[in-house]
């Protein structure tokens, strides 16, 4: 399975996942309907699925005029947004499964940016794979998404959901706000040699126009301040030692930022 990263919108990001054996696709979270047609057509490749994360219309904007140009596609997302994803016909929970080519992709709920938001992560099939996590706006590059419905209880287990799977796991989450997630991370996690260097890196990236996403899980358990809230470095610059309190006040901090 190929993963084609779309450029849409101002920063997002749309995935498209491309069977070459069959030259079928399937496109996580489609902000906007053309660029994802454009490249379906130069690839002549059948769509069958779109994998919708969250019901926020960056994510979901382009699902009726993909519809049109392809009547037969399956739209999947959150059984808790039933009602706001446009097309919606499967409505998942946490454990379900969904099948694309020949890999199968575990469902996530992970409640928190809003309340009915879902991941799709599909494990290696072989050794030496990696697994392949599409995480919408739960987790992103440094960062996570603001809490719109959801508590700060509710996003520290939807990310702790996250934080579980092994290091080696690309995360492809929606949107390039990797530099600016890092300059507030190193406001309050300022000794973190792992941090600082990935903050060089992703600044000469940028100054290349290049992208950040996909990351590496590993990377975002030693440099994201959202996925480390049990350390005491983050406890120290939140003063708390409790793990929700931690994240909520990290939360709030992030959103002044």
């Amino acid at each position: 399975m190929q993963v084609i990263r779309i450029a849409a919108l101002s920063d997002n990001y749309i995935f498209l996942l491309h069977d070459l054996k069959q030259n079928i696709a399937a496109v996580v979270d489609p902000a906007e309907a053309e660029p994802v047609l454009k490249k379906l057509k130069e690839l002549k490749a059948e769509l069958v699925a779109i994998f919708n994360t969250h019901h926020h219309q960056d994510h979901v904007g382009g699902n009726k005029q993909i519809m049109q140009q392809f009547p037969q596609v399956t739209v999947y997302g959150g059984a808790e947004d039933q009602g706001r994803i446009p097309g919606q016909q499967v409505f998942l929970q946490q454990g379900d499964r969904v099948h694309f080519a020949d890999r199968i992709g575990e469902v996530f709920f992970i409640p928190g940016h809003t309340r009915a938001h879902i991941a799709y992560y599909f494990p290696p099939t072989q050794v030496g794979e990696t697994g392949d996590l599409f995480c919408g706006d739960t987790l992103f590059a440094g960062g996570c998404g603001r809490l719109f419905e959801g508590t700060p209880t509710q996003m520290v287990d939807s990310l702790g959901k996250l934080r579980s799977l092994p290091d080696d796991t690309h995360v492809w989450c929606a949107h390039e706000y990797t530099l600016k997630n890092l300059q507030f991370a190193l406001t309050v996690d300022s000794d973190n040699a792992n941090l600082q260097s990935r903050y060089d890196e992703v600044k000469a990236y940028r100054s290349r126009g290049e992208a950040t996403v996909p990351s590496l899980l590993g990377v975002e358990k030693l440099t994201n301040p959202f996925l480390r809230w049990d350390q005491p470095a983050l406890q120290s610059a939140t003063k708390t030692r409790e793990p929700v309190q931690t994240f909520a006040r990290l939360r709030g901090m992030k959103d002044q930022f």
